[in-house]
């Protein structure tokens, strides 16, 4: 009997089913917001949509029970596998008082949340990465097994932030994974105007670490190489870059038209490999999925998504006078 891929990545059946269901999650919590988006519901919208297969099977590779997270403004893929709910994302997409990440101040996609080892974000990019390392440096010193994953854009690559926590990890071998999800775009600005070598990978070489390039559409490539990077992290060997090639179905964010800067079909062309789709045939494939199984799952997701929609929407805004909370000692 041949084994499948994720039995022989350690993966069980249900694993690989809990990966999908996540995956499926993500994208129908992100396509409901830009629903509500539209309908003037709520302000602001930056998409997780093709990027799925790259933020689950990572996460799935790491110990969500010990690990920490300093995940960037796309990734409702991790923040779900880490713990977050789908009422925890629509209360902060509707900005109320109970959204766990700022109580309603920020704008969507600033996660965090400590329960959860989810670093908390912030509006410039790339200042996760420094972050992670600092909790990889805390778990060094502590001798804790605990290792630090951390993502951004392939745009975020090029600041200063990137250099400075790789080449910080990479001295002090910091249990630490930088995963960029390239999505060929940096806003507007295609990754041929952003980088000078032909890979972000090629650049963990001069940080003193490996640096792989996987294809960030198979959830199953994705978890075998941040597999591979905790345990080598939690060995003492240190910190690992990957780069996994996505795409983004959307437009950089809801206030973004990338018809201005994106050829005709091209988004087309990138969803004929869209990981929901042909991780769900992956299963089906090897009777882990069937279509029973799947109507099921829609319809449960379906009824997630609208009991937390109906749930933020009708949540109460903070008050005013709580804008005064946390600047001054009490």
């Amino acid at each position: 009997m041949t084994t499948n891929r994720h039995e022989a990545l350690g993966l069980t059946d249900e694993q690989a089913l809990d990966m999908f269901k996540t995956m499926l999650l993500a994208r129908r919590v992100d396509e409901r917001m830009w629903l509500l988006n539209r309908a003037g519901k709520i302000p602001f919208v930056i998409s997780c949509q093709g990027q799925e297969a790259a933020q689950v099977g990572a996460s799935f590779a790491m110990n969500r029970d010990l690990d920490y997270v300093a995940p960037y403004y796309r990734d409702l893929g991790i923040v779900l596998a880490f713990g977050m709910t789908t009422k925890d994302l629509m209360l902060s997409g509707f900005a109320k008082a109970e959204d766990p990440n700022s109580g309603g101040r920020q704008m969507p996609g600033h996660f965090g949340q400590k329960k959860n080892r989810i670093l908390t974000g912030s509006s410039p990019v790339t200042t996760q990465l420094p972050h992670a390392v600092g909790v990889a440096l805390a778990a060094k010193m502590e001798r804790k097994d605990i290792v630090a994953l951390t993502t951004l854009g392939e745009g975020s690559s090029n600041q200063g932030d990137f250099h400075e926590g790789l080449n910080f990890a990479g001295v002090h071998k910091l249990p630490v994974i930088t995963m960029v999800e390239n999505n060929k775009y940096a806003i507007s600005v295609p990754i041929e105007k952003q980088l000078a070598t032909e890979k972000v990978s090629d650049r963990g070489v001069a940080y003193g670490m490996p640096g792989y390039t996987v294809d960030g559409n198979n959830p199953l490539d994705v978890y075998e190489a941040v597999k591979a990077a905790r345990e080598r992290a939690a060995n003492g060997e240190g910190p690992t870059l990957i780069e996994a090639i996505t795409d983004r179905f959307t437009a950089h964010s809801s206030d973004d038209n990338d018809s201005l800067y994106r050829k005709s079909g091209e988004v087309e062309e990138a969803k004929k490999k869209d990981s929901i789709i042909t991780f769900a045939a992956y299963l089906k494939e090897h009777d882990i999925l069937t279509d029973d199984i799947e109507k099921k799952m829609n319809e449960d997701i379906a009824s997630i998504v609208n009991e937390a929609t109906d749930y933020a929407e009708n949540a109460p805004y903070a008050q005013p006078e709580s804008a005064l909370n946390y600047v001054y000692e009490q």
